[in-house]
């Protein structure tokens, strides 16, 4: 069976850290991870879009643990069973 790109999708985990986890839905804050489906040419920006969490506070963005660069997420795809992991800017003391 031959699947059009667009009706093919990808499933990924999100997972959103500290202030961050405010903008999940209710059910997956408890462990700060949510599964999703994706399109396969859904960007790292195309992705956290609905989330409506201000660019400022998505300071550490990591696909599988490596960080992706501020000028790359909105050309940047995942692939099957990636997790994108978002901190926001974390004061120290």
């Amino acid at each position: 069976m031959v699947h059009s790109a667009s009706t093919m999708t990808i499933n990924i985990t999100f997972k959103l850290y500290a202030s961050l986890t405010d903008h999940l839905p209710p059910d997956a804050r408890r462990d700060n991870r949510m599964p999703m489906t994706v399109a396969p040419t859904a960007t790292i920006a195309d992705i956290v879009a609905p989330f409506n969490m201000p660019p400022k506070l998505l300071h550490l963005v990591l696909v599988n643990g490596v960080f992706v660069a501020p000028e790359d997420r909105a050309t940047r795809t995942l692939v099957e069973g990636d997790v994108l992991a978002i901190w926001p800017p974390i004061a120290g003391g």
